[in-house]
């Protein structure tokens, strides 16, 4: 633990007072491969803590991004929602996902199960292809299906095809699409 109430009062009763889903805003101070820091506007001016806002990177969106300045920038306003007071680490634990809306379950809301999709090849991993299909929506088609009809190794898709998907299943509380690749037509397109 940094300090107790005792040690940093101002900020103890800054952060105390605190309570979700509570929106606040700042500006980024600083960018880590495990998440960001936000001045908080209302926050106590603190030499040690000159953050007192954290975004962990589960919570910085809802899109998928490779790195965190992919999402924001050192010097960026913010507006996020308050998730917790962090007493090991006096901060504000911060989620600025939580301010935007969800693209899966506004996806999920107007699309069905066995839906033909069109999309782009955006990563090969060892259990099969993930296909972004829209903005901020991607889902898997797994290995077996390319078992289904043998391929030639040349055949299989690659990061930047276009590709035809059927969605064979949609999890939203898990956030993960399945797909299928539809019988009797090309893979890719």
């Amino acid at each position: 633990m940094i300090g107790g109430p005792s040690e940093y009062p101002a900020l103890w009763a800054f952060l105390d007072s605190l309570h979700r889903p509570e929106i606040l805003s700042g500006t980024i101070t600083a960018i880590e491969p495990f998440g960001v820091f936000v001045a908080l506007d209302d926050g106590p001016a603190h030499p040690v803590f000159p953050g007192v806002g954290f975004i962990s990177v589960a919570e910085l969106s809802w899109r998928y991004f490779e790195k965190a300045t992919d999402v924001v920038q050192v010097g960026q306003r913010v507006s996020c929602e308050f998730l917790q007071f962090d007493t090991w680490n006096l901060e504000a634990r911060l989620s600025l996902k939580a301010t935007q809306q969800d693209p899966l379950q506004a996806f999920a809301d107007s699309t069905a199960v066995g839906q033909k999709l069109h999309g782009k090849v955006t990563k090969l991993v060892p259990i099969g292809v993930f296909v972004q299909v829209a903005d901020g929506i991607m889902g898997m088609v797994h290995l077996r299906e390319f078992a289904l009809t043998p391929l030639h190794p040349a055949d299989m898709p690659q990061v930047g095809d276009d590709m035809t998907v059927v969605v064979s299943d949609i999890d939203r509380q898990r956030r993960r699409l399945s797909f299928s690749l539809p019988r009797g037509s090309s893979r890719h397109q």
